[in-house]
C-alpha cells in the first residue's frame, strides 16, 4: 500500500491538500496547518497508508504543496 508523509513542521497552511482531498485532510484549528488524518507522528513527521485508489489524488496534492512537505511512497 502507498504511504503518503507530511513534514507537518514546515506546514505553512495554504489548504491545497484539504481542498483537494478533503477525505485525508483537515485544517487545524490550533495553529492552521494541515494535518492528515488517522496518522501516525514519529519526530514532527506523520505518515499514514492509503488505499491505491487513493494514490493517484494523493500523488498530486504532493506536487501541488508549494513547500513540497507531503510525499507518496
Amino acid at each position: 500500500m502507498p504511504k503518503i508523509i507530511q513534514y507537518r513542521n514546515k506546514c505553512i497552511g495554504c489548504g491545497i491538500c484539504y481542498e483537494l482531498q478533503p477525505e485525508l485532510w483537515r485544517m487545524s484549528k490550533k495553529d492552521g496547518k494541515a494535518s492528515l488524518i488517522k496518522a501516525t507522528e514519529k519526530k514532527y513527521i506523520y505518515s499514514r497508508e492509503v488505499h491505491t485508489s487513493e494514490e493517484i489524488k494523493s500523488r498530486e496534492i504532493a506536487r501541488a504543496c508549494p513547500v513540497k512537505i507531503i510525499q507518496v511512497l
